[in-house]
């Protein structure tokens, strides 16, 4: 990242969080096994929300055709489909209609489903 001051650009240093958090991740299993968890979550909504997109692409509609479709403000589809986030499954699911597709629940085989998860150290500590 950089940052521009007085003209100057000037690198922003992100080592130290790097640093940081690979220390946490070898030192703290709970703090790991969220970061891995949360790592999971995201992975999964990023590939829901590439997948409508590039459904979106196959039918040969912009964005703006997307959002009217579903009665949806077109921006509010555009930072959907291009920015990090965490969609409403309402939105998922009118998106997957009218592209001609389906929201499903597929099982996991057993081997890779998820371990349930303890409660977290302040739960504990409130218990």
């Amino acid at each position: 990242m950089t940052i521009t001051t007085d003209k100057r650009q000037t690198k922003q240093d992100t080592g130290y969080h790097d640093r940081r958090l690979a220390r946490r991740l070898e030192e703290d299993p709970e703090f790991r096994a969220e970061f891995e968890r949360q790592q999971r979550e995201i992975l999964a909504i990023d590939a829901i929300v590439n997948r409508l997109d590039a459904l979106r692409e196959e039918h040969g509609m912009s964005k703006a055709d997307l959002a009217r479709a579903i009665d949806k403000n077109p921006a509010a589809i555009r930072r959907l489909l291009t920015a990090s986030g965490n969609p409403e499954l309402r939105t998922v699911v009118a998106m997957a209609a009218a592209l001609g597709a389906e929201v499903k629940i597929v099982p996991r085989p057993a081997s890779r489903q998820a371990k349930p998860r303890k409660a977290s150290r302040r739960a504990r500590q409130a218990a």
